[in-house]
């Protein structure tokens, strides 16, 4: 893809905040009605966390009430970062305070487990009910545990983690990487798209080899994928052989990478083309919208959740949006930026549609870096806009790191990733 869009340029309008004003929404808010209702939001992520914070700021006069089991919330992106120790677990993890204090949101730490969408109510697994007018749901995502002959969730929270929920998941492929026996390999097996982060296990296979070449150089990463193609491939396997030559290999589904099977007690993997042994066998399962989503009856036979690309309103149950991972978004990422640009989104259409008003379309933007080592990173980034069918890619609107890009301009984009970052949750959680 062409670079139609300086890295730089896009990188300041990200971080200035101009992502909101593009949205074509925010600057056209007019002053609240008197009356005060009620929304309630379930999952307090980049998704759940944003649409809080930008109802309050559109419309003061909003009763909000954000469902949120966590008291803090860690977050995937930079989570590889962690495993690889470049930063702690307090570096990803971020507070409710000011949404409480500072926007007024009633967080309640508590976890929604049925949504009566004809009666417009939740219940709270503490017995709570609460009545909404309008619902934004952003559960994040879930996994197919039957997915792979042998694999389970205990299996993933003891012997072979997914690490696609930043947390205790995080903190367990870390541990298995400071243990792994020297000459001992990494397996990582991606699952088929669409995913959480399609970029994200490459980048952990780029963090995890940067690792094993300091301190475990008999090590190598083999990379059993379920695809034929991944996200930004021949950036990943440019930067690869330029930093860690020799050091991963990434097979495809029909040489030998789809994964059909694991034994925990073994460690082992099955492929078509016989077992792969390793020290270290991070597993991450094909994947669909969160529990929630599925029991209240959001989801169709893909296991995603449709939705009205205009304001992200369910196309099953009228009055309740669905954001982030759990919704299908056309071209969109399932990615931490995605998701909070859909955020705004819904919350500028509910403001409207309290007031009796049409909700603008809008336009949508993403972006996502990888780091492959300490000054070597590398992004794409995205416009969306709306069509007959659905929400698509605007082509040449973005951008994505030149291949001849210097080492400069890399370790530029190394800065950026973290900038974006910081920014990002600055705007969502402060």
């Amino acid at each position: 893809m062409d670079q139609k869009l300086s890295r730089r340029d896009f990188s300041k309008l990200l971080f200035t905040g101009a992502a909101g004003a593009a949205l074509g929404m925010f600057a056209h808010a007019t002053p609240a009605f008197a009356a005060k209702n009620h929304v309630v939001i379930i999952g307090g992520g980049f998704g759940g966390a944003t649409a809080a914070k930008y109802l309050r700021k559109l419309d003061p006069s909003l009763a909000i009430t954000l469902v949120e089991p966590k008291t803090v919330f860690q977050t995937c992106p930079i989570s590889n970062w962690v495993m690889t120790g470049l930063k702690t677990m307090p570096d990803i993890t971020h507070t409710y305070n000011a949404l409480r204090t500072k926007y007024r949101v009633a967080v309640m730490n508590d976890t929604a487990v049925t949504i009566d969408a004809a009666a417009a109510k939740v219940t709270l697994k503490s017995g709570k009910v609460l009545h909404y007018d309008r619902l934004i749901v952003s559960p994040g995502i879930d996994f197919k545990w039957d997915a792979i002959q042998g694999y389970s969730k205990s299996i993933a929270e003891t012997s072979m983690p997914h690490g696609f929920q930043a947390g205790a998941q995080t903190l367990l492929l870390r541990n298995q990487l400071l243990a792994l026996k020297d000459g001992s390999n990494v397996l990582i097996c991606p699952p088929a798209n669409p995913l959480r982060c399609p970029a994200a296990p490459y980048e952990r296979a780029s963090l995890m080899a940067m690792y094993l070449s300091k301190y475990k150089p008999k090590s190598k990463i083999i990379i059993l994928d379920d695809k034929e193609k991944f996200s930004k491939q021949e950036l990943f396997m440019q930067g690869w052989e330029r930093l860690y030559p020799g050091k991963i290999e990434w097979r495809a589904a029909t040489a030998g990478g789809k994964v059909e099977g694991v034994n925990a007690e073994a460690m082992t993997v099955a492929t078509e083309f016989g077992d792969e042994a390793g020290g270290l066998i991070n597993i991450i399962p094909p994947q669909k919208a969160g529990k929630i989503a599925f029991d209240a009856g959001l989801t169709d036979a893909s296991g995603w959740c449709p939705v009205h690309p205009v304001t992200f309103e369910s196309t099953i149950h009228p009055g309740i949006h669905v954001i982030g991972d759990a919704c299908h978004a056309g071209d969109m990422p399932k990615s931490g930026f995605a998701a909070s640009s859909q955020g705004k989104v819904a919350a500028a259409a509910i403001v409207a549609l309290f007031r009796g008003q049409v909700p603008i379309a809008p336009s949508l933007v993403s972006t996502c870096y990888s780091l492959l080592g300490t000054d070597y990173a590398i992004s794409v980034a995205g416009m969306y806009k709306l069509s007959a069918g659905g929400i698509v890619d605007i082509p040449g609107a973005g951008g994505v790191t030149p291949m001849d890009a210097n080492n400069e301009h890399l370790r530029q984009e190394a800065i950026f990733a973290w900038g974006w970052y910081k920014n990002i949750t600055q705007d969502i959680w402060a």
